[in-house]
């Protein structure tokens, strides 16, 4: 029997020397072999962004194998293995991981149950900071969360081998919370606000798809996790948002907390926003996109997330629908944002809310609070890389020259509809020529009385709004029925018409009157600029307001100019030739 420990013995040592006896140039590599390897830890989505994002301060060529694995336990893991797995980077199971050695573990969350790991661990904020209260995880309601004695520690020894901290402050309160694991704290300010500092120059690209062009300004809802976060307050606002502004002058996101998504699961939370997405809300994927986001946003309307502290970070005009200050450290930067950052009512007038913010912003006023949770933010990317080579300088692993160049983020695709089939619009014949339009988007079931008349594409299926509708357009251009054809259709099917329109392409439409009279438009363009679209539903609401004003001084044939906001398009008519008549 005593030959079994050592056989037992002896097997783990040939595994674990496993490594160090391949052959350094196997026959089957492209390139020589690894030098180092070192193991990404995720424990959830949002930690795995930022694990994701971090493991790219290592570079392959110096000689680094990248592995992944997921730390199991956590509430909101689901839909984890899939994200790991679709970025086609090695995934080693958990039993997998622990099996094997390795020269670093980088994770953006800590548990107790990493020590399991052998190599040695480093770990990273998946947020601003260190800001909420997790009692589950803590087991103190005083300290937040990647901060406490019992995440750090086992046994009366330090789990980490490395903390990194986005501010010397939080250096300062891990000194109370557990004086144990400062020697291994370090300041390495935050990479994932760098990137996004790094992507201001692609704030027009981003915009662009997210609707944000042609006049319209970006709002975007930042909701984070829980009962206290912006939509666990008020479930409604994301709706309320998209119905109440103007849709030709704001185009409205959502980005939500990854653990909502692995919570409620990622079905649930886009049929709880169905109506939401119906009348025309972008929703930003968990796993990219967000900080896209963040560049491309005028108005940031949130709660105490990190996300929404890096929007007011990056000087965006921040609004807080939910403060969250019954879970967040009452010391804490983000409890001091949450304290001072510009409040919206979710049952005022949003609009005159938004506007009268924007008119009032000033960066300067929340620069201190965001100062005391980011710091060094130019050079995170530099140190945070240098304290993860260190750890493989035994392997021959040396610092690259230079500093790392932080990449811009990848532009936001946002789950939504094609688009909006029915809008309540009013507007007014602002001046000679010109017509003040204003569109908003019609829900069935929150719908009770009109603002003004109704505008409805062929593609509406409500029982009523057609035929109530005073204007209706055929947006697709491609279609089996000619435009003159179908306009001389639907004219008699809606007596209650007054416009109707047909799209021709993307600069021009055919637009029949009540009456008969038909007339082709088109878009006019300044020199050395591009040829605004033209929006069917939106010219025939022009139209209508032009039509129902009893002071019009001009014939459509001396062209209209829409104004949706402060944009402006010049818009020409054209009466059919004698012989096409």
């Amino acid at each position: 029997m005593s030959s079994v420990p050592s056989l037992l013995s002896r097997t783990s040592a040939l595994f674990r020397g496993r490594r160090a006896e391949q052959p350094r140039h196997d026959r089957w590599n492209t390139w020589d072999a690894p030098k180092a390897e070192v193991l990404g830890v995720a424990r959830t989505l949002t930690s795995a962004t930022r694990v994701v994002d971090v493991m790219h301060l290592l570079r392959t060529e110096d000689g680094i194998e990248k592995y992944y694995t997921v730390n199991p336990g956590s509430a909101f893991a689901d839909g984890l293995d899939s994200y790991l797995s679709g970025l086609g980077i090695h995934v080693l199971s958990w039993e997998e991981a622990t099996r094997r050695s390795f020269d670093l573990a980088v994770s953006c969350s800590v548990h107790p149950t990493m020590r399991r790991l052998d190599a040695p661990l480093m770990v990273l904020p998946h947020g601003a900071g260190y800001n909420r209260l997790v009692t589950e995880s803590t087991g103190d309601a005083l300290v937040p969360a990647g901060l406490s004695r019992r995440e750090l520690m086992w046994r009366g020894k330090v789990v980490p081998r490395a903390i990194g901290v986005s501010h010397q402050d939080q250096i300062d309160r891990l000194t109370e919370s557990c004086p144990e694991a400062v020697p291994y704290a370090l300041a390495v300010g935050d990479w994932c606000f760098q990137r996004i500092t790094a992507s201001m120059s692609h704030r027009d690209r981003y915009r662009s798809r997210l609707g944000a062009v042609d006049g319209r300004r970006l709002v975007v809802v930042h909701s984070t996790w829980s009962e206290h976060s912006l939509l666990g307050r008020h479930p409604e606002l994301p709706l309320r948002l998209v119905t109440s502004l103007p849709a030709d002058e704001f185009a409205v996101a959502a980005v939500f907390h990854p653990n909502v998504w692995a919570r409620h699961t990622p079905a649930g939370v886009l049929e709880r926003l169905g109506a939401a997405v119906d009348a025309g809300l972008m929703i930003i994927p968990p796993q990219e996109g967000w900080r896209a986001a963040v560049v491309a946003s005028d108005w940031v309307v949130g709660d105490h997330g990190s996300t929404s502290f890096y929007s007011a970070a990056a000087d965006r005009v921040t609004m807080l629908a939910a403060t969250g200050l019954d879970e967040l450290d009452p010391l804490s930067p983000a409890a001091a944002f949450a304290r001072g950052a510009p409040r919206l009512d979710p049952e005022g007038d949003v609009l005159a809310q938004l506007l009268d913010t924007a008119r009032r912003h000033d960066p300067a006023e929340l620069r201190p609070v965001v100062d005391g949770q980011l710091a060094s933010v130019d050079t995170s990317g530099e140190v945070t890389r240098a304290r993860m080579y260190e750890f493989l300088a035994r392997r021959g692993v040396r610092v690259p020259a230079g500093t790392p160049r932080p990449l811009p983020v990848p532009a936001p695709e946002p789950v939504r509809r094609a688009q909006v089939t029915a809008y309540d619009v009013t507007g007014t014949y602002d001046a000679p020529g010109t017509v003040k339009v204003q569109r908003r988007p019609l829900v069935t079931g929150q719908h009770t009385e009109a603002l003004g008349f109704y505008a409805v594409t062929t593609e509406e299926n409500h029982p009523h709004w057609p035929h109530a509708a005073e204007v209706m357009a055929r947006t697709v251009a491609d279609a089996e029925v000619a435009a003159l054809d179908w306009i001389a259709d639907a004219a008699p099917r809606y007596e209650n018409l007054n416009v109707l329109v047909a799209r021709l392409d993307e600069t021009r439409c055919l637009v029949r009157l009540r009456g008969g009279r038909q007339l082709e438009a088109r878009t006019e363009r300044a020199w050395g600029a591009r040829r605004p679209p033209l929006d069917p539903v939106l010219l025939g609401s022009a139209v209508n307001l032009w039509l129902t004003d009893p002071e019009r001084s001009t014939d459509l044939t001396g062209g209209l100019t829409l104004r949706t906001g402060e944009w402006r398009v010049r818009v020409a008519f054209t009466p059919p030739s004698p012989a096409g008549g």
